[in-house]
């Protein structure tokens, strides 16, 4: 087969701007394997993309979005020795997952959790790999530490709460409704705020905060920087609410507060198969214990211009799939 089925962005824009269309199936290095994609992950940044605020790697495909896919070993580089064809593997790419195959380097490659399907493995890399990094590697969060993860119903706040409590944390999370309060508590958050009716630095002020995973931004950060303790680390992934800041240097100082964020696609491959081995280790036993995926629908990949829509209305728990 040289042709596959991809989605394609067309031009900057709307989720309309999605459209299916033939592209060559990509050819493999000798240290990759070709995956034959059966589901894709759908995360904000292929939104990011799809508006033309997030361009594609160098030497990445440029118009075909998706981060995270799962799927069969269909073919192997000549210097691939730890998988063969056929192998059920999940794994987190540059671009180019919203399509009917797709290139890794063979370090990349996670085994499908026993007992998972391929729609419930192809949501676990892109946010169990950004938890990882920046909670557990930057963030350094400690059992018996307190955690606050702002938005924790989505993919990042979801799998976040659920990998801070296996590992002994105390979990606080903000939501916007009771549906979504429900659901955070049932993934394990001991204290939640809506910050629709509350303002979270209100009720989370007898809280003693250790660690702030943010993906706001704009008013949040001086919120945030009120609610931590001293040497408290605060964690930036994302600022929708606005990038610029008022920074307090000598609260900062007095409280000899650690701030620090990271972008994930963009790092190199060496960083990416060490987060790969870190997860492989640390995250991988917990699957279908402790840590359950959090799939809330699954789109055909015809569709993803619906899933887009939906993912930017925010009316869903957990993350969102396509199933190729």
């Amino acid at each position: 087969m040289t042709q596959m089925k991809a989605i394609v962005i067309t031009k900057a824009g709307g989720p309309d701007v999605l459209q299916l269309q033939n592209r060559a199936v990509p050819v493999i290095g000798d240290d990759e394997v070709l995956i034959q994609v059966k589901a894709a992950g759908i995360n904000r940044p292929d939104l990011f993309q799809r508006k033309g605020n997030y361009a594609a790697p160098l030497g990445v495909v440029a118009d075909i979005p998706g981060l995270e896919v799962s799927g069969l070993v269909t073919q192997i580089g000549s210097a691939v020795t730890s998988w063969k064809v056929g192998d059920k593997v999940c794994c987190l790419v540059a671009g180019g997952g919203y399509a009917e195959f797709v290139t890794t380097h063979t370090a990349m490659c996670l085994p499908m959790p026993a007992g998972f399907s391929f729609e419930e493995a192809a949501i676990l890399p892109e946010t169990i790999y950004t938890v990882w990094d920046n909670v557990f590697r930057r963030g350094a969060l400690q059992k018996g530490e307190t955690v606050l993860i702002h938005g924790g119903s989505g993919g990042i706040g979801s799998t976040a709460i659920q990998l801070a409590k296996a590992f002994g944390a105390r979990v606080l999370t903000t939501v916007s409704s009771e549906e979504k309060e429900k659901y955070c508590r049932n993934l394990g958050a001991d204290e939640v705020v809506r910050y629709t009716a509350r303002d979270f630095r209100e009720g989370f002020a007898a809280e003693h905060v250790h660690l702030v995973v943010d993906s706001i931004g704009g008013d949040y950060f001086q919120k945030n920087i009120d609610l931590l303790q001293a040497d408290g680390r605060l964690i930036y992934i994302n600022a929708m609410r606005g990038q610029k800041v008022e920074l307090p240097i000598l609260t900062l100082m007095q409280k000899r507060i650690l701030i620090t964020g990271s972008t994930l696609r963009a790092r190199d491959l060496s960083f990416k198969i060490s987060l790969t081995r870190d997860v492989l280790q640390y995250v991988w036993p917990l699957m279908g214990k402790s840590f359950q995926p959090q799939l809330f629908r699954v789109f055909p990949l015809e569709a993803a211009a619906e899933a887009h829509a939906l993912m930017e209305n925010g009316a869903f728990l957990g993350k969102l799939v396509l199933r190729v």
